[in-house]
């Protein structure tokens, strides 16, 4: 897994989106200082989310809270998830291209 970084444009649009379909209410200084890393699934685009302090260690899935559908650049259809761990907090970006193919590009939204 890469290190830890802050998210592209279009990572973080992405995420915002999904915060916002949610209805659910994070602080906005959790986002200002979200950091992502990669998740190794075939290069579909899976991010581990960081919201401000958290690290890797003792957080597990708590629920899907939204997703968002669009078509890649070769017009697969991507599905994207957010989840949040076992204490509320943004945990994962969930991407599944349903050819298992490589992500080429996040969605402009």
């Amino acid at each position: 897994m890469e290190l830890n970084r802050k998210p592209n444009d279009k990572e973080f649009k992405l995420i915002e989106l999904l915060i916002e379909k949610s209805g659910m209410i994070f602080s906005e200084h959790s986002k200002e200082e979200l950091m992502v890393c990669n998740i190794d699934d075939g290069k579909m685009g899976s991010l581990k989310l960081f919201p401000a302090r958290k690290t890797q260690e003792k957080r597990v899935f708590g629920e899907q809270i939204s997703e968002f559908q669009f078509q890649d650049l070769d017009g697969v259809n991507v599905i994207a998830s957010l989840n949040i761990d076992s204490h509320g907090d943004l945990f994962e970006l969930d991407i599944w291209k349903t050819d298992f193919s490589s992500l080429l590009e996040f969605p402009n939204v």
